[in-house]
């Protein structure tokens, strides 16, 4: 019989849970990744991310500022621009995302195909 605590203890992390909530939609981890290297235009961004939307980006730009990662800056004009930069909470993802794209190298060769190895 499998006691109440340890039950628990094999559930899924919530921290976890709220990270992939946030990081598992599409696109997120691209912003934040051309966010490391320092502020950039929301038009900017665009041409970093081939196939993303404007009204993708800016709704994941709006989430992401909604979690504290991503600051928006109005540039006064003219003309008008829009800024967004991370802030410590999301220059703080530098290390985790690096090591993802080390493991992606390593792992994900053929652009996804897992080595025989790793498949079941």
């Amino acid at each position: 019989m499998v006691e109440r605590g340890e039950e628990v203890c094999r559930q899924v992390d919530t921290g976890m849970a709220r990270v992939f909530e946030l990081f598992g939609k599409r696109w997120t981890g691209m912003i934040v990744s051309v966010l490391l290297a320092g502020p950039e235009y929301f038009a900017g961004l665009r041409r970093a991310i081939p196939g993303i939307s404007e009204r993708m980006l800016s709704d994941r730009l709006t989430e992401l500022s909604a979690a504290g990662l991503v600051v928006r800056e109005v540039d006064g004009g003219p003309p008008l621009r829009v800024s967004y930069r991370l802030t410590e909470a999301g220059r703080a993802l530098d290390p985790a995302l690096k090591e993802l794209g080390r493991w992606a190298e390593t792992y994900l060769p053929d652009g996804g195909n897992c080595p025989e190895r790793f498949r079941k």
